[in-house]
């Protein structure tokens, strides 16, 4: 049986304006991945993901590249409890 899990991340450098939250929404809904991906207003994404963890291993390896245009400088990473609370993947707003 899969293990779910829940991971946090913020990811740091050029990552905005480059189609960074489509591009993993994209991903994590083709994984099965559920949860949000946001901008934040120092520059950085930052997204909340729940879902099996092999998925999510081949969505964290993504995230700390990013997609074809971003420059990721920086990327952090932390385990929380699966809550089981999302029903898709979206792209939140401020």
């Amino acid at each position: 049986m899969a293990k779910e899990i829940r991971i946090h991340m913020h990811v740091y450098g050029m990552v905005q304006g480059v189609f960074f939250r489509a591009n993993m929404r994209e991903r994590a809904r083709r994984l099965g991945l559920k949860g949000w991906v946001r901008n934040l207003s120092d520059g950085s994404v930052e997204a909340v993901i729940e879902g099996d963890e092999e998925k999510m291993e081949e969505l964290i390896r993504w995230a700390a590249r990013g997609p074809p245009l971003a420059r990721v400088e920086r990327f952090e990473m932390k385990r929380e409890e699966y809550e089981g609370e999302f029903k898709d993947f979206e792209i939140r707003y401020f």
